[in-house]
């Protein structure tokens, strides 16, 4: 790839410049071209010259921006190129069976870029044929809306994880080389061209193992239900599980006395380690900051793993947990309602290396020898009316 040359009407082709307006960009070097000699590193630092122009970016701007290396991961660009739009929303509608209005929304979810405009591509095509199929095949579209909507939110947060890496961790050490740019674009280039193909077999991999793991999860759910409430009593959309947030007792101030760097370095062993140590029928919900969000189907043994791991942090800013056992709304991936809140609540209760659940929680723990309940009381807690009896639990031997 890196001695492949171009004509100057390939090179305008892949820009969408001028050939005229290429020449000028060359002759201010604000393009690098060696001897005349265009080459695909060149056409995409074209392009994005023209996209950024778009934005009001001036020449002397991008000139400088250039030399940097700053426009270099254009070049990557390069590996998704697709056909041009060419099909609109009525023709998909015909082919697929869906309605407009539905096509539509499924599209604003995607954020696709063809949203907006008169024509769709191919690829956006195959993508709406996939979803008629799944719709036709019986799958309910209130739950179908729900999957694209944690597809879309899942793959987004990929997606700007590998372009956000790439520029850390190999983008910014070239420039700070002082490789020239068009010889950084081509390395840039052809590391992406080798990598990014893994990532389709390496996310079907990783999906496949999930999802056989949930599958699992999901019958051994079913198998273990007990007479206290039937699936018949539970709302539609609702799942009987267990809450648990964690989160670092004073990080606020940690991080001001110590500063950022050293504040992220503790929140991410705080949790790596909740990800090593976490019971095997437990799952990490989401991160937000110092706090981790962990569901389980068994109160006991996520009570149990709760207590062990405070064991591991005897410095500040220390963790601290709020557990309660109910039912709560399941959609687009997380939980919400009532128990959600409450367990929330009850962790912002606790104090530094403290472990607090409801009663829940707290009668399960009665075949836990290992484990002792310490009363509370009945706590007063923001945005319930009615005081909530917690204990605090701790290991047998203290």
């Amino acid at each position: 790839m890196a001695d492949e040359r171009i004509s100057l009407s390939e090179a305008a082709r892949r820009s969408g410049v001028s050939q005229s307006t290429l020449k000028r960009w060359a002759e201010e070097k604000i393009i690098p071209v060696r001897k005349g000699a265009w080459t695909p590193a060149a056409a995409a630092q074209a392009r994005v010259v023209a996209r950024m122009r778009d934005r009001g970016y001036s020449l002397e701007d991008l000139k400088e921006a250039g030399r940097e290396g700053r426009l270099a991961f254009a070049f990557a660009e390069d590996l998704f190129v697709e056909a041009e739009g060419e099909l609109t929303v009525e023709a998909i509608a015909r082919d697929t069976g869906m309605e407009i209005e539905l096509i539509e929304r499924i599209l604003t979810m995607m954020g696709t870029p063809g949203v907006g405009q008169a024509n769709l591509t191919p690829a956006d095509a195959m993508a709406l044929r996939i979803c008629g199929e799944v719709l036709e095949a019986g799958f309910p579209l209130v739950a179908f809306l729900q999957l694209v909507r944690v597809y879309v939110q899942s793959l987004r947060r990929i997606a700007e994880a590998e372009v956000r890496l790439f520029h850390l961790y190999v983008h910014e050490p070239l420039i700070r080389d002082g490789v020239p740019e068009l010889q950084m674009a081509e390395a840039m280039g052809n590391l992406a061209a080798e990598i990014m193909p893994l990532a389709v077999p390496l996310t079907e991999y990783l999906h496949n193992r999930y999802l056989r793991y949930y599958i699992e999860q999901d019958v051994v759910g079913h198998m273990e239900t007990t007479g206290e409430q039937t699936t018949a009593e539970i709302e539609l959309g609702q799942i009987p599980v267990t809450l648990c947030f964690i989160d670092l007792t004073g990080f606020t101030a940690f991080t001001e006395e110590e500063g950022d760097i050293e504040a992220l370095d503790v929140v991410e062993n705080f949790v790596e380690t909740v990800e090593a140590t976490l019971p095997r029928d437990a799952t990490i919900v989401k991160t937000i900051g110092d706090e981790v969000m962990v569901v389980s189907p068994d109160p006991a043994s996520l009570t149990e793993w709760a207590v062990a791991f405070l064991g591991r942090f005897d410095r500040r800013p220390q963790p601290r947990v709020g557990i309660h056992s109910g039912d709560a709304v399941y959609r687009d991936g997380d939980y919400f309602g009532n128990s959600v809140n409450l367990a929330h609540r009850i962790v912002n209760r606790a104090l530094a290396g403290e472990v607090l659940v409801t009663g829940r929680v707290a009668a399960s723990l009665e075949t836990r020898p290992k484990l002792r309940l310490e009363p509370i009381g009945e706590v007063s807690l923001k945005g319930f009316p009615v005081p909530t009896a917690l204990f605090a639990v701790r290991p047998a031997e203290d």
